[in-house]
């Protein structure tokens, strides 16, 4: 009896090619999901764009889930080290704040279709995922609110609002960059971030 031929794999875009399988699928996911979103797209999608079969997918990623969780949990671990290594270092609270204010903005804006993916669809994973999104992120945002409340304690921000409130409320502005940010916009993501950082440091009003 001859054999069926087997299928030829459809060749993965050519800046994906050189990736490693992981790094192609989460790429490839990446891509598809800012394009149509999580729900619309398909696990066949993903393997295709990739030029990968749904075998070498699953000996990565059990499914969707764990590649959007993993786009997140990336984009969240690479901000946190930056966070930790401008809060230990050298500075007033006052500069150390102004750093991570900017630095939260441009690293958003650097990985801009992370960040749109993470916003719109990090609430669709299952409850243990998501559950661990929401760990991660209330550690940084605890480590951000310490940087601020050592500013009030040293007198260079003002201490009648409460610290956490201030930074859900930066951070509120933060999550929105993805509704209108263009990068071919008239400023860089420099001057957005400084511009950001501006303006958090006037609405914590140094004394």
């Amino acid at each position: 009896m001859p054999r069926t031929p087997l299928k030829a794999l459809p060749a993965p875009a050519p800046e994906l090619a050189r990736l490693p399988v992981q790094e192609r699928l989460l790429a490839a996911s990446l891509r598809l999901f800012a394009a149509q979103g999580v729900e619309g797209t398909s696990v066949q999608e993903i393997v295709a764009a990739a030029g990968v079969t749904k075998g070498a997918m699953y000996h990565y990623f059990a499914s969707k889930d764990d590649l959007l969780y993993e786009i997140y949990h990336r984009l969240l671990s690479r901000q946190t080290e930056r966070l930790n290594a401008i809060a230990d270092g050298p500075g007033s609270a006052r500069e150390r704040v102004r750093a991570a204010a900017a630095d939260v903005v441009e690293s958003t804006l650097d990985s801009i279709d992370e960040a749109i993916v993470s916003f719109r669809s990090v609430h669709m994973l299952p409850n243990p995922q998501r559950a661990q999104v929401r760990a991660e992120r209330r550690r940084y945002h605890e480590r951000f609110r310490e940087l601020v409340e050592e500013g009030q304690r040293d007198g260079a921000f003002r201490d009648d609002v409460p610290a956490d409130l201030a930074v859900h409320f930066f951070f509120g502005s933060v999550n929105q960059l993805g509704t209108w940010y263009h990068r071919d916009g008239g400023l860089t993501r420099q001057q957005i971030a400084e511009q950001y950082a501006r303006l958090f440091l006037a609405g914590l009003g140094a004394r």
